[in-house]
């Protein structure tokens, strides 16, 4: 675990967008910061972790099993990113690995964090809520354009030659 985080960088997450100076001010002395060398697990899919965490520095990446058992990366992230937002929302394990691949620092913010948050500010609690609803259907976005993709070249593949 290191010191406090400095305020400025806080001001630069997409989760704490919006927040007072004030509150980024707490924040910045509360929350904890954990390093992770390469190939460390940040969690794995299956916990029942309830924490997100923002990349500082360093480089992550996303892990989905497959039906095989085989790990897919689906994603890497870098500084600013931030991983498990799920896990705020829905009381559900993991649904993926995150790992990093080279040394990082990440900085947690659990669900304690928001539970104290609600009950001490609720326009800024109001505030991260909806910053992760953005974050999930941004990526939720994502998703839908790479799965039709697929399906796409599937159908190229596979279906199409058929019907002719």
């Amino acid at each position: 675990m290191d010191g406090p985080v400095k305020t400025a960088l806080l001001r630069d997450i997409a989760v704490f967008e919006g927040l007072a100076d004030e509150v980024i001010d707490k924040l910045a002395s509360s929350l904890e910061v954990r390093r992770c060398e390469p190939g460390s697990s940040v969690f794995k899919e299956g916990d029942l972790s309830r924490e997100l965490f923002i990349v500082l520095s360093g480089e992550l990446e996303i892990l989905k099993k497959s039906r095989r058992g085989r790990d897919a990366r689906i994603a890497l992230v870098g500084v600013g990113d931030s991983v498990g937002e799920m896990s705020l929302v829905d009381d559900q394990p993991r649904s993926a690995t995150v790992r990093a691949i080279s040394p990082s620092r990440l900085l947690r913010f659990g669900v304690d964090d928001m539970e104290k948050l609600q009950r001490l500010d609720q326009p800024s609690y109001a505030t991260i809520v909806l910053n992760l609803a953005r974050e999930i259907s941004r990526r939720l976005r994502v998703a839908d354009g790479i799965i039709a993709d697929f399906v796409a070249q599937v159908w190229d593949a596979y279906l199409a030659p058929a019907k002719r």
